[in-house]
């Protein structure tokens, strides 16, 4: 937001400099990113009066007697098409500089000597977008008033200092020049002084003349006034150069009045032709799918339910908020002018003017809020001006839908709170002072504060705003400045830290690849590769429709990462992801999702099922594992996936990704795995035991076993375990056989056992005997020893 110092200077009475004034804001809580003078960098620029004004034959230029002050009129030769003779303009005289630093010198134009340049307001410095439409192709006429010879600055306000605001949405009450002047008089112990205003109103009623009515809940309140018998026409001189200054183009003084009150009050408002209406009611509702409505930029727009309209006779003239239509727009023959005033619901103006992209100072200050207590007196003001500077006759009394109010606020706050949120030792009277700046009134019991906030702030409803209020007034450079009381204790990391470290370790040490991956997906994705339906936790406002609902397991980010990889020609992958999952389980009092850490692995391209177990087996090696037959995971390949099992308790899955699955990420066959960390942790073991090197050899015997087609590796190795044979240290399988000599409804599994006692060497007998065990075992659950 662009603020006029000298405007500003009207309601506070502050006489500093305005780089202080900007730097005192920035440190106060509203950042002023530059402070502009328009006249820098100029010079020798003086009013001038155009004496005579001939044709140049055979061009478009005009040769010009121009009376600068000096003893005689100077020739300057101008190209502009509304130079004529009796007009007074600006005059760069020779030397002088204008905007880009261009230097004017003497010269010849088609032979004719010119001594300066007749200068628009583009060539000082003003930017087009806020250059009248009258002079946009051509020089700026001056008053008639102005003084030839004298600098032209003081007559176009470019001796002025315009302050650039940066607004953040919490503190939208400075959108506005009323805004400014409380926060600026807060600052400097000031009190702000604004003009009452006197509105002569008609015996004639407005309500005799139109009605109002809201029918949507998008609108607290629509107010409206009719001024009769105005003469539309340029504003006066001090109204443009204040909002040329402020970043807004002068149209015409009825339409420079509502810019004028928008950034005087931040009240968005807008000027309809009444002799326009086809019906002399207002009718405020929603827009019905399919209406079109024609805006002031003269593009036709197709509305939907969601956007709010103004109506006339069932019609819309105005997209509620955001532009008004083009139907009804003041011209210069219109003659009355009904004025609106409203309360709009910001999200409702945010989603239309997204849309359309639409983006308009008034759509911006609905959506981050108004001072709803000025609707009234904003309304009023601006009638009073057009009155004056358009002739017009206000009628009597304000049409409105109600006679909404909005009320203060009261924020109860301790003395202790605020000293102790701020490091301070505030006294009451301090605070209660500091209040008063702010302009707040302040109820006081013992150390209790009962603060009322007026609506202008609508930013302030707890006590961390009060607290935030008294730093900024107070100082942030007067807070005191302590180091934290550590004490003396080890810092250490948490059980899970460490085991997350470990893991990352772990993993790296086995050649994978850390990623991280996005914890919000699309619904679809953020379900699979689970076996319990969870209510999903999604976003009330997202980013994007993939970014949208919190994920309950890993794998399909990591899936997308495969993918991405894949696409640019990376086909060997080995990556792993230590992160959360979120799931509801219905019994959180606040609603949220309970946060579990897990670890995923993908593996794909020269790659296979055993390489991504032994990964699982290296990360668990220290616990008791096992592996067990999954079918459950639709996600997953049926036959080639398993769970993962650690005394006893299921901690998580590893295995092939069903073939239509990668075919849907368009990726190929990989394999992943999905580790709980909480189980992890719950079974690892407190410390590892060392256990000495034996120092006589181990001992191997292969045994092959014909069994049924469907008897897993497990239910072996279980029914080998149950022999309870001391000797055995170790038992793992090293072949899978099916074909010639081996019945159809059979496979041959074949082990490798091996056998160690530390104590001594084994001789054959213990180990025919440990295997006479064994196989006796095997022989009762009926597998047939080859």
């Amino acid at each position: 937001m662009l603020v006029s110092y000298k405007w500003l200077k009207e309601y506070v009475d502050v006489d500093v400099p305005a780089a202080d004034l900007a730097e005192k804001m920035s440190t106060s809580g509203i950042e002023v990113e530059g402070v502009e003078s328009r006249q820098d960098g100029l010079k020798s620029i003086v009013v001038g009066e155009v004496v005579s004004c001939e044709d140049i034959p055979e061009t478009h230029l005009h040769l010009c007697q121009v009376n600068t002050g000096d003893a005689e009129p100077r020739q300057i030769v101008c190209g502009a098409p509304n130079v004529k003779e009796g007009i007074k303009v600006i005059v760069a005289l020779p030397g002088a500089r204008i905007a880009g630093n261009y230097k004017i010198k003497k010269g010849k134009m088609r032979g004719y000597e010119s001594l300066g340049m007749i200068c628009s307001l583009g060539e000082l410095g003003f930017p087009d977008s806020v250059v009248p439409k009258e002079y946009a192709d051509g020089i700026y006429i001056m008053p008639s008033d102005a003084k030839v010879g004298d600098d032209v600055f003081k007559y176009i306000g470019m001796d002025d200092e315009v302050l650039e605001l940066s607004i953040t949405p919490n503190r939208a009450d400075a959108l506005s020049m009323r805004g400014v002047a409380h926060e600026v008089a807060a600052i400097y112990d000031k009190k702000v002084n604004f003009p009452s205003v006197e509105l002569k109103e008609e015996d004639k009623k407005t309500s005799d003349e139109i009605a109002v009515q809201v029918d949507s809940a998008k609108s607290k309140t629509y107010k409206s006034r009719i001024i009769e018998d105005v003469k539309v026409g340029p504003s006066p001189l001090w109204l443009q150069n204040l909002l040329m200054n402020i970043g807004v183009r002068p149209i015409s003084n009825v339409v420079d009045v509502t810019n004028y009150i928008l950034m005087y009050f931040g009240q968005p408002m807008h000027a309809f032709d009444l002799d326009t209406f086809k019906e002399r009611k207002i009718l405020v509702r929603d827009a019905r799918d399919g209406e079109k409505l024609t805006t002031l930029d003269d593009v036709e727009r197709e509305l939907t339910s969601d956007d709010l309209v103004i109506t006339v006779a069932d019609k819309p003239v105005a997209l509620a908020g955001v532009m008004g239509g083009l139907d009804t727009e003041i011209t210069e023959k219109s003659t009355n002018v009904v004025l609106e005033a409203a309360l709009f619901d910001g999200a409702s103006i945010r989603k239309t003017s997204q849309k359309f992209n639409l983006r308009s100072e008034s759509s911006a200050r609905f959506e981050k809020g108004i001072n709803e207590a000025d609707v009234t007196l904003a309304l009023d003001t601006a009638a009073a001006m057009i009155a004056e500077l358009a002739g017009g006759k206000v009628l009597n009394g304000v049409v409105e839908s109600n006679d909404y109010k909005p009320q203060s606020v009261d924020v109860a706050i301790t003395l202790t709170k605020i000293n102790s949120s701020l490091g301070t030792d505030l006294t009451i009277d301090q605070v209660v002072a500091i209040f008063d700046q702010l302009g707040f009134e302040t109820s006081v019991d013992g150390e209790n504060l009962v603060v009322t906030i007026p609506p202008r702030r609508w930013d302030i409803t707890i006590e961390a705003d009060l607290v935030e209020e008294v730093a900024r007034i107070y100082g942030y450079d007067n807070l005191p400045s302590t180091l934290p009381n550590a004490g003396n204790t080890i810092g250490e990391l948490t059980p899970m830290q460490k085991l997350r470290r470990d893991t990352r370790t772990v993993l790296e040490g086995a050649g994978l690849t850390e990623v991280i991956s996005y914890a919000l997906t699309t619904p679809e994705k953020a379900s699979q590769f689970t076996k319990v339906s969870t209510e999903l936790v999604s976003l009330a406002m997202p980013m994007s429709e993939e970014r949208q609902t919190l994920r309950n397991s890993i794998i399909p980010g990591m899936l997308d990462i495969v993918n991405y990889n894949m696409a640019r020609g990376n086909s060997d992958l080995a990556i792993y992801e230590v992160g959360n999952v979120f799931i509801k389980f219905g019994n959180e009092e606040d609603g949220r999702p309970t946060e579990l850490p897990q670890v995923a692995m993908a593996f794909t391209g020269n790659t296979d099922f055993y390489q991504a177990k032994g990964v699982v087996e290296t990360l668990l090696q220290d616990m008791d594992l096992r592996f067990e037959k999954e079918t459950k995971l639709e996600d997953m390949h049926p036959g080639r996936t398993a769970r993962v099992i650690v005394s006893g308790k299921e901690i998580g899955f590893v295995g092939q990704v069903h073939p239509a699955v990668a075919k849907a990420y368009d990726i190929p066959t990989t394999y992943v795995a999905s580790l709980d960390l909480t189980g992890i942790l719950e079974n690892k073991p407190e410390q590892v035991v060392f256990t000495e090197i034996p120092k006589f050899p181990a001992v191997k015997r292969d045994l092959a076993l014909l069994v049924n087609r469907d008897t897993e590796n497990q239910e072996v190795l279980d029914i080998i375990d149950s022999a309870k044979v001391k000797l055995l240290k170790n038992v793992s399988i090293f072949d899978v056989y099916t074909g010639e000599n081996v019945p159809t409804d059979k496979k041959s599994l074949a082990y490798s056992l091996t056998f160690q006692n530390p104590e001594q060497t084994l001789t054959d007998e213990e180990i025919n005997s440990a295997m006479n065990k064994i196989v006796k075992k095997l022989n009762e659950a009926g597998f047939e020893v080859r």
